[in-house]
Order: C-alpha cells, then structure tokens, then sequence
C-alpha cells in the first residue's frame, strides 16, 4: 500500500515538473514573439508584468486544462475571472496555439470550439464567435501567422487560413485561404496579382468594393470605345 502511493506520489510529481516545465517555456516564447511583433514592447518585463493579452492566454492554459479534465465550473470561473481582470474573454473549451499577441485586448472574445493557430495577432474588439445555437463545431478556425484588426468579426465554423489577414471592421463569414486578405462587410478576399499582399496593417488593406467599381468602370469605358467605333463606321460619309 505505502509503496502504490509512493509510486503515485511520484508519478503526480513528474507530470507536474513537466506541465510546470511546459507552462514556463511557452510563456517565455509568448514573451518574445510579442516583443517581436509589438514596437511598444520595450523590454521582457514590462511585457510579462503589463500587458494583459498575455495575461489573458497564460490564465486560459490553466482554465483550458481543469476544462480537459472535466471540472467545467472551475474552468469557467477562471476564465472569467481572467475576463474581469483583463477584459478578454476566452471560453476555456478554446484551443489556442503559442505566440498569440492579443494587442489593447478589451472586448475580444472567444468561443468554446475557437481553434487558433501559432503567432497570430488579434486587434480589440475583435470576435471569434458563432452564428445561432448550433452544437459542435460552431466557432472559427483561425490557422498560424494570421493578423485581425481591430472591431472584425468572424462568425461561425469558418477557416481563416495561414498566413491571412482579416482588415478592421470586417464581418467574416466564409472561409478566406491561406495568405490572403479579407475585407468589407461582408467580407471578400482580397488578392494582389494572386499573391499574398506582404507587409501590411489593419487598416493599410485594398477595398475590395472599391476594386470592383473599379473594374467596372474600366470595362464601361471599352464598351462606350467600341460603340463608339461602330457607330463612326456605319455613319454615311460626310456625317461624322
């Protein structure tokens, strides 16, 4: 008997050395990819202490296992106390992968079937949310190296894919592909010569409606060029 709860003790020390072990390497890797994402974050431990989009993912890791375990009221209640503290709400049922900067985080949410990816970066005010009362999957799926700015919405089990970027304000509620951009309400995809568009910001984004009027302005123009043509050459001579 002394010797199975020895061998229990133990056991229970070893997993809790390796979560500790985990919970501080990805916090540190949380830490830096900020800094490098951040250009207000001008030192490691202003970042650690001060922000609280980090506070709100470190909090989440823990909700986010006692919700794996089963203990829903204690995971839900460590969530929102997480949400009082730091006014980002992240259901613990959420998957969230490393290096998310959730940057001036007041009003984000996100719900229980949320899955995102590593080193993405979110706006305020930004949702992560579903579209009615469904159940399963009903949340988005963002992939890694995503950005979304400030006040978008993305609703229901849509894919964000990797590498994409959502402009601020936008209301997503299809799937946007890998490397793309998204914009507009409802939000369009956005592609620059069919490639991704490097380098840009929340709000440094194309309009897709302004690209269409755009286009359709072009295309008016060579239809008024050709009747034009047309009508010069059926005139009778002497009458053009």
């Amino acid at each position: 008997m002394t010797e199975k709860f020895l061998e229990t003790t133990e056991d229970w020390r070893i997993r809790g050395t390796r979560a500790l072990e985990k919970g501080f390497a990805d916090l540190d890797y949380d830490v830096r990819k900020i800094m490098e994402r951040d250009p207000a974050a001008v030192s490691y431990a202003q970042v650690l202490l001060l922000y609280p989009g980090l506070h709100a993912v470190a909090l989440h890791r823990l909700a986010h296992a006692l919700y794996e375990k089963g203990r829903f009221f204690s995971a839900r209640l460590l969530s929102q106390t997480s949400r009082f503290f730091t006014g980002i709400e992240i259901h613990p049922g959420a998957k969230i992968g490393r290096g998310l900067l959730i940057d001036h985080g007041m009003s984000v949410v996100n719900g229980e079937t949320t899955e995102i990816g590593d080193d993405c970066t979110i706006y305020q005010g930004v949702t992560l949310g579903g579209t009615g009362k469904e159940t399963g999957k009903r949340h988005p799926t963002v992939g890694s190296d995503v950005m979304i700015g400030s006040g978008a919405k993305v609703l229901g089990p849509v894919r964000i894919g990797s590498g994409a970027k959502v402009a601020a304000g936008a209301v997503v509620l299809r799937d946007v592909p890998d490397n793309a951009t998204a914009a507009g309400v409802p939000a369009r995809v956005v592609r620059h010569r069919g490639k991704r568009i490097p380098d840009l910001d929340q709000i440094h984004i194309p309009d897709p409606v302004a690209a269409e009027i755009s286009r359709l302005e072009a295309r008016l123009a060579r239809l008024e060029k050709k009747a034009e043509e047309k009508a010069e050459e059926k005139a009778p001579e002497g009458e053009v």
